[in-house]
């Protein structure tokens, strides 16, 4: 699967460690950033070009994470084409894919997510 990745300062240890997990099982992970941790930057900078591409279908899904992954569905969710969540369990995560057609899930990087 093609899958795009981006997260913040508050999501940057997140997103590396996943993007790792998602590259070790097969996966294409396209990474729009951040490429390291600095805490002067913000998710939509990187989120915004991430759920663009997942509009345009250059890729699958995507992820996008935050500290707390309400922004970066805020900001997501502005791109038309594109349905993203916070998702906070596995249950919803299965819901929001299977009966709302997701294509972009949302994390909270910091002391949450799956």
């Amino acid at each position: 699967m093609r899958l795009a990745i981006a997260a913040d300062h508050g999501g940057f240890d997140l997103k590396e460690k996943i993007a790792a997990e998602l590259r070790a099982q097969g996966h294409e992970v396209r990474d729009f950033g951040a490429c390291g941790f600095s805490p002067e930057d913000d998710y939509p900078n990187f989120v915004v070009p991430m759920a663009r591409a997942v509009a345009r279908g250059e890729v699958d899904r995507g992820l996008a994470i935050c500290a707390s992954g309400v922004g970066a569905s805020v900001a997501a969710n502005k791109i038309p084409g594109v349905r993203a969540a916070l998702i906070t369990d596995i249950f919803s995560a299965h819901q929001g894919v299977e009966d709302d057609d997701m294509n972009v899930m949302c994390l909270g990087g910091v002391g949450g997510g799956l």
